[in-house]
């Protein structure tokens, strides 16, 4: 299995930081992605496990891929389009086409190019080699609720602090939390996160050990309030006013359409050089397109130089020309005259001529018998 967790170094050396995107812009353009997906989501009422599958593959794509090279917004769209497939909750991609439209202005959609369906669905193989066909992926979801059915205190209070820890697993989608650590330590880290915003001191819980000094030492191991307090710290970021002074550019620059510039042929990148990086560069160039006067006429009537497979020197005869065929209703049909009745015969035994002629009775002429009379 592949692993999926990065470092703050990895972080800062995507494809997308070495094709000239800074650091804060990427983050802005992984923020706009996920936040679509979400929206998208909730357009056509899927469930939160589809969508943050979606934006995990969303997130690891862009570890291998560069923003100049994939627009973001068909990218999320392919990921969503798989995501629900993965989660056994399917859309068919017009439907997910046709949210995309009315969510995203015109200038953004025109990165959808001609052929809306056939950009996401080229994308898809590319996604899937990229992720390496590791489709299945576990969310903060489960672990949060299992977590919180073992807390102890009020009861009113217990449900508001979940119901906020929940909050802030679905905003830390936007960031790359889920790239960076694992599902529990997340869970944990926004029930940290929730319980000192709402006041809600977890003093005892079930199953405690006189060895765990927090109430997450039951569940993870090895988990310092530095590790907590980063998770922590990047979901607040979300909740700060972003400064509109000397905004970067709205979007990246980006290749053409698919028809001047396919997918597959802008897959061609090299990647993070690590162990987990997926090989879908193309080895070979592809083979370059017919002129137009044979795209015009592909199969030519004459072919005069052909020197492996030459044509014969007669000449060919045309083919006979087809009777010509008339139309109309067929023929009446006419029922053939009975038989005419047929006397009975008597039945006559016939008797061959050489009946006796072949074996006729006695022991054979010429021969004595085996045992002579005494």
């Amino acid at each position: 299995m592949p692993n999926w967790y990065y470092d703050k170094k990895d972080l800062r050396n995507t494809p997308s930081a070495r094709d000239g995107v800074d650091y804060e812009t990427e983050r802005r353009y992984r923020k706009e992605g996920a936040r679509f997906i979400m929206e998208s989501g909730a357009s056509m009422s899927l469930g939160h496990n589809t969508v943050a599958t979606g934006v995990v593959y969303f997130h690891r794509f862009y570890m291998f891929h560069s923003f100049r090279t994939f627009p973001r917004f068909v990218t999320a769209s392919c990921c969503l389009f798989l995501a629900g497939k993965v989660e056994e909750t399917p859309k068919k991609c017009k439907d997910i086409i046709k949210t995309a439209r009315t969510l995203l202005p015109d200038e953004k959609f025109q990165s959808f190019g001609d052929d809306p369906k056939e950009e996401v669905m080229t994308l898809e193989r590319i996604l899937l080699q990229t992720i390496k066909f590791d489709l299945q992926v576990e969310h903060p979801y489960s672990f949060l609720v299992k977590y919180a059915k073992c807390l102890k205190g009020d009861s009113a209070k217990l449900q508001k602090m979940v119901q906020m820890a929940w909050n802030f697993v679905n905003d830390s989608l936007s960031t790359t939390v889920s790239i960076q650590w694992e599902p529990e330590i997340i869970a944990v880290a926004l029930i940290y996160l929730a319980s000192k915003l709402s006041k809600f001191t977890v003093v005892d819980w079930v199953g405690k050990q006189p060895e765990h000094l927090k109430w997450w030492d039951m569940f993870v191991q090895d988990v310092t309030m530095e590790i907590l307090e980063e998770i922590c710290h990047q979901v607040l970021d979300l909740y700060q006013p972003t400064q509109q002074t000397n905004a970067p550019p709205d979007s990246p620059p980006q290749l053409p359409p698919s028809k001047a510039s396919p997918p597959m042929k802008r897959a061609n990148i090299s990647p993070i050089t690590s162990k987990n990086s997926p090989n879908i560069s193309v080895k070979t160039p592809l083979p370059p397109l017919p002129p137009a006067e044979l795209e015009a006429n592909p199969i030519p009537k004459h072919i005069t130089d052909n020197s492996h497979y030459p044509y014969p020197p007669y000449t060919m005869h045309p083919a006979p020309p087809m009777p010509p065929q008339t139309h109309g209703p067929p023929p009446p049909y006419v029922q053939p005259a009975p038989m005419p009745p047929q006397p009975p015969q008597a039945w006559q035994h016939y008797t061959h001529p050489h009946v006796n002629k072949y074996y006729p009775p006695g022991p054979p002429p010429g021969r004595n018998s085996y045992y002579p009379p005494q």
